[in-house]
């Protein structure tokens, strides 16, 4: 199912989410409504407050295949990479942001088996992107300043 994606302005998405406890068919279900939703938005990410839910649930694309975190935490973070960073609840917008190049994740999966997942260039920065969503935090809050359509349009030239 297509779940509505909220946009910035809406209070859920300023929020903190709270930790997964069930490993049951709401959490499936919520995963699969997620994946098919970020797909269908053409997005990299999505995390569970940009569906109106406030639980610790974050699905990830960047083109190697769907990664599932469920109660994710940073663990650690190396290098910097600085460049355009957009987001499903920002539409029409983008950012320049300064994020790790290379990040660990250690998560759970569906059913509630712990791993570890390191990401570097684009899966970091989607990875540090939808994790600052369960805090409440949006690229906005952090970016160095808005890309402009001009700005990209000078840069093609």
């Amino acid at each position: 199912m297509i779940r509505k994606i909220l946009k910035i302005g809406d209070e859920n998405l300023r929020k903190t989410c709270k930790p997964v406890q069930k490993f049951d068919l709401r959490l499936a279900l919520l995963l699969r409504d997620m994946a098919e939703t970020m797909y269908k938005a053409d997005g990299v990410g999505l995390a569970a407050p940009q569906v109106g839910i406030l639980r610790r649930v974050v699905v990830i694309d960047v083109g190697e295949g769907l990664i599932e975190l469920v109660n994710p935490r940073i663990v650690s973070k190396e290098g910097e990479q600085a460049g355009p960073e957009g987001c499903l609840s920002v539409p029409g917008r983008r950012g320049y942001v300064v994020r790790p190049n290379k990040v660990t994740v250690e998560a759970m999966d569906r059913k509630g088996n712990l791993f570890r997942k390191t990401g570097e260039g684009l899966l970091a920065r989607a990875i540090c992107h939808e994790l600052d969503h369960l805090d409440g935090v949006m690229y906005v809050d952090i970016m160095d300043h808005e890309i402009l359509e001009e700005d990209e349009e000078e840069q093609k030239e």
